[in-house]
């Protein structure tokens, strides 16, 4: 059988696929339906240094082939993640990577140095991307000056790979995985959703509480394909790529784009096996072809490297 472990920015996963922050919580209601320890790991939810509500109801809309959401990182503050959600997630046999948030590079800061003190934390994922806040998310990672800020904030408040979490929400994408890069990302997670709406004809208002939202499902796939395969040839540090993949073989294609790893979100509100579905069907696909381990298909998309 094909190989599906690997190392990735200095952590290792039992399998390529993981689950999505923000899509399962902190791993407690996935683990009623299947022990999360069979993932190969797990992104939980964006934690910020205090409290937030989020926005306003309604923060769920179905589209044709995806959804929107506008659920505004809703959480409970590093507090009561410290003390009551970390110690849970932690114990478990598996890769637990750290969502942070925060509406100034301070406040990245202050998260990632109370979470580094933490056991078996195995890496933070910075979320300078979410489309649907008003303060923060968006505004730090649309600019390479300001992703690159935040980025050495977090860096110099941890000793924990750090993984930045690009917005598709830009002009160009590469120049921002290059500016996070160089400010000295472990690695790259692409892409966030993407800036949508959705309107109720018969009153001709916003489906979402907060008007706009951010689009995830299968009908964000091929532009998530597209930004990974590019960010692949312009950057040196591990890919993690997300959008839209339901099945293995559209986590097969992230990583023939240049991702290392894939993280599954939206399909799990379909099927809450389907981290464990599609981990299983990159197996068979790979043991099909006879390709001996997951890693040999990383990058085989991609134009060769000039050496000048």
């Amino acid at each position: 059988m094909a190989r599906m472990d690997m190392k990735i920015a200095g952590f290792r996963i039992k399998n390529p696929v993981l689950t999505a922050s923000g899509t399962c919580g902190y791993g407690r209601e996935l683990n009623e339906i299947f022990p999360i320890e069979k993932l190969g790991g797990i992104m939980v939810k964006g934690t910020s240094l205090e409290p937030r509500r989020g926005n306003p109801t309604p923060r769920i809309a179905e589209t044709p082939s995806g959804v929107l959401n506008c659920v505004g990182l809703q959480n409970p503050g590093l507090e009561e993640v410290l003390r009551n959600q970390l110690p849970w997630i932690t114990s478990k046999d598996l890769a637990v990577i750290v969502n942070i948030a925060g509406r100034e590079a301070e406040d990245y800061g202050r998260v990632a140095k109370a979470i580094s003190g933490v056991p078996n934390v195995a890496a933070l994922e910075i979320n300078i991307s979410c489309p649907n806040v008003k303060a923060g998310g968006m505004a730090h990672g649309s600019r390479p000056e300001t992703a690159a800020e935040v980025t050495r904030v977090v860096k110099a408040n941890t000793t924990l790979p750090v993984i930045v979490k690009l917005s598709p929400n830009v002009t160009n994408i590469v120049e921002i995985a290059k500016a996070v890069e160089e400010a000295g990302a472990d690695a790259i997670s692409l892409i966030n959703t993407i800036l949508a709406m959705e309107i109720d004809i018969e009153t001709g208002k916003p489906l979402l509480g907060n008007q706009l939202g951010g689009l995830s499902g299968p009908a964000i796939r091929p532009i998530a394909v597209r930004m990974v395969w590019q960010v692949a040839q312009a950057v040196d540090v591990p890919i993690i790529g997300m959008g839209g993949i339901t099945s293995g073989r559209d986590a097969i294609q992230f990583m023939m784009a240049g991702a290392s790893a894939v993280a599954v979100g939206s399909a799990t509100m379909v099927d809450p096996m389907a981290p464990l579905r599609i981990a299983r069907e990159m197996e068979e696909w790979l043991d099909e072809h006879d390709i001996p381990s997951v890693k040999d298909i990383i990058g085989m998309a991609l134009p060769p490297k000039i050496d000048f």
